[in-house]
């Protein structure tokens, strides 16, 4: 499994920030006391940036944590500092997407509502580069492909990602790149259905209003319990990361009601195979 820097830096702003509350420290007080402005030790703790090993040292020294525990988190903030193959792509990839992407490269599992557009993780070459060129025209446009074909990696490594995803019917009907792509996207869906890592559920017309009416996202698990689960939300221009627990909790209730709501995996198939013989 891919051992994420953007996990890592996650992980060692979320201790930080935990030991020094547990010190009874204020962020003035540390920032002082460790020679860097409060806005910089802010942004460290909430991982807008990296953090070097030797102010880890420090900041772990000032908090009177010592030994092996010590030397964890130095190693954390070791790996953080490494770079993942999406910052190659960092001239077609916004700063907020590079950080979606790093979150992904580690998780365990994906849980994803999508109303307009197969998911990237799910897109065919062809298909990827339509969605590109409608929604952000054609500079960079192979670049971007690309990085979205790579991100697909995930679903075929060692141990790969389990992928749980629920496709409002429209996104089958809506013929992106016309009839020809659409068909072997569609095709492609059914192939990637019967993975045992994945699980495609359509959510037909017939259901009805669903509790993500407003809001696709996408919910991320991690290997180790230390790393918390995230909702990611996005647009074209930003995206959103929700960390707290309840907000995890919300999204995660919101996706197994819509699981009940959707067809079931079979029928599903079934579905996306009758959809691709229309477009054929």
């Amino acid at each position: 499994m891919t051992t994420s820097p953007t996990v890592r830096r996650r992980r060692i702003a979320r201790e930080l920030r935990q030991l020094r509350e547990d010190a009874g420290m204020t962020l003035d007080v540390a920032a002082r006391q460790l020679d860097m402005s409060k806005s910089n030790l802010s942004r460290i703790e909430n991982a807008q940036i990296g953090v070097r090993p030797r102010d880890v040292r420090a900041a772990l020294a000032l908090y009177e944590v010592t030994g092996p525990d010590a030397e964890v988190l130095i190693e954390i903030a070791r790996d953080a500092r490494q770079r993942g193959w999406w910052q190659s792509y960092s001239d077609v990839l916004p700063e907020w997407f590079e950080f979606y992407v790093g979150l992904e490269a580690e998780a365990t599992t994906l849980r994803t509502y999508e109303a307009e557009a197969v998911p990237g993780l799910l897109q065919t070459e062809a298909y990827a580069r339509e969605v590109f060129r409608r929604t952000a025209g054609e500079e960079g446009l192979e670049r971007k492909v690309a990085a979205r074909l790579r991100r697909q990696e995930v679903l075929r490594r060692e141990s790969p990602v389990e992928l749980s995803v629920v496709l409002n019917e429209a996104v089958l009907r809506r013929p992106v790149g016309g009839p020809a792509v659409m068909a072997d996207q569609l095709h492609h869906m059914t192939t990637a259905a019967r993975s045992p890592n994945v699980t495609i559920q359509v959510l037909p017309f017939g259901a009805g209003g669903h509790p993500a009416m407003s809001a696709p996202y996408v919910i991320l698990n991690f290997p180790d319990a230390a790393d918390a689960s995230v909702v990611y939300l996005d647009n074209l221009t930003m995206g959103l990361a929700l960390e707290e627990a309840g907000h995890v909790r919300g999204y995660s209730l919101v996706h197994e009601e819509l699981c009940r709501m959707a067809l079931d995996p079979a029928d599903s198939v079934a579905r996306l195979e009758e959809t691709a013989r229309h477009f054929a």
